[in-house]
């Protein structure tokens, strides 16, 4: 058996450092997508409110009709069609930027702050981890710095795949700050060595799947909140209401509800396999620890939960019956689910895997 390794104090301290370097490079990502939402274009708002009204057809040519003594020209009448029951055809929203040249400065900014503060807590968790030599997941502290940084990484990889997502920078950054607000004080460990149970190579495999596995299903999960808003705030168009000017402002710049939805079910869908597997890659690995694969313990039991809860949200999505509200309410309680699996099992629940270090 070999001895554990000591701490490298100093690449511990660099962690702690970059860790609130990259708290003050989002705070400024933070302020420059607030300045794209605030001082973006206003001008396209209400192209919602007109697809919802009616679908005018292309303009035609002027019908003409001969009589004797002269020509009579008459206007061809306006066409309008709508959509199917229950369905709206609604444009995309311009973006945060509202499609003008000053908002979209301050978009390309805030992104650019954002890999930034990427870049710089990807340091900060690579620090932890060279301190230790070890994977950075050994207490609640390294799961919640490595758990934002991948959440932001999955973030910039949409973009550079050239998804048209900018809308989810704002909450994204929010909730990154407010993450890495709690690592820093509530959740805070020292660096230290892992528990004997965790020495394993499976710590690498099991833990990194459940991490990137969380960060695409909060990307999931802020679609499908935003989906309930707009999809509200479409349905209020529809019946003739007048939602407020904030509201319409906000509302206009998203992406309309179906592509909201469809977003969502996409993440989702995408990641669920590999929830899947982090779950048996669990049971092996706890067969190799405590010689049984499953046990009923209750980080266990809870990722088996959130493994039903996101089985149900794919299956009413692909039901006709359960499209739309219903399937977007599965998915935010399914989130629910994986964040207490997260935070609530870790902190508050006893069991084996009770390494919140708090």
């Amino acid at each position: 058996m070999t001895l554990a390794t000591a701490t490298n104090e100093h690449l511990a301290n660099i962690s702690n450092t970059l860790i609130y370097s990259a708290m003050a490079v989002y705070t400024l990502a933070f302020f420059a997508y607030i300045a794209e939402w605030l001082f973006g274009s206003r001008s396209k708002v209400g192209r919602t409110a007109a697809a919802l009204t009616h679908k005018t057809a292309a303009k035609a040519p002027a019908v003409t009709v001969k009589s004797a003594g002269g020509t009579a020209v008459l206007d061809r009448p306006q066409v309008v069609t709508r959509s199917a029951p229950g369905a709206r055809d609604v444009p995309d929203g311009p973006g945060a930027h509202g499609g003008d040249e000053q908002g979209d400065l301050y978009g390309r900014i805030a992104v650019s702050l954002t890999v930034l503060a990427f870049a710089v807590e990807a340091a900060g968790v690579v620090a932890r981890a060279l301190s230790v030599q070890r994977a950075p997941w050994g207490n609640m502290y390294e799961f919640n710095i490595t758990f934002s940084t991948v959440a932001v990484g999955v973030y910039l990889a949409l973009l550079a795949l050239k998804k048209n997502i900018r809308w989810l920078g704002l909450p994204l950054v929010t909730t990154v700050l407010l993450d890495l607000g709690l690592a820093v004080t509530v959740l805070y460990t020292a660096s230290d060595q892992l528990v004997p149970a965790l020495h394993s190579y499976w710590l690498y495999i099991h833990v990194s799947t459940a991490i990137l596995c969380g960060a695409v299903f909060y990307v999931g999960a802020v679609g499908a909140l935003l989906y309930l808003f707009k999809d509200s705030y479409e349905n209020k168009l529809a019946t003739g209401g007048q939602p407020g000017r904030f509201a319409t402002s906000v509302m206009e710049r998203l992406p309309a509800s179906a592509s909201l939805d469809k977003f969502s079910y996409r993440v989702n869908a995408a990641v669920f396999p590999l929830w899947t597997f982090t779950i048996i890659a669990g049971a092996i690995w706890a067969g190799d620890a405590w010689g049984r694969y499953w046990g009923w313990d209750p980080k266990e039991t809870w990722a088996f939960i959130t493994w039903v809860a996101y089985a149900c949200y794919l299956h009413a999505r692909a039901t006709a019956g359960w499209k739309g509200r219903k399937a977007a309410y599965i998915a935010l309680i399914a989130f629910a689910c994986w964040l207490f699996n997260y935070y609530g099992v870790n902190i508050f629940v006893s069991g084996k895997h009770s390494y919140a270090g708090v």
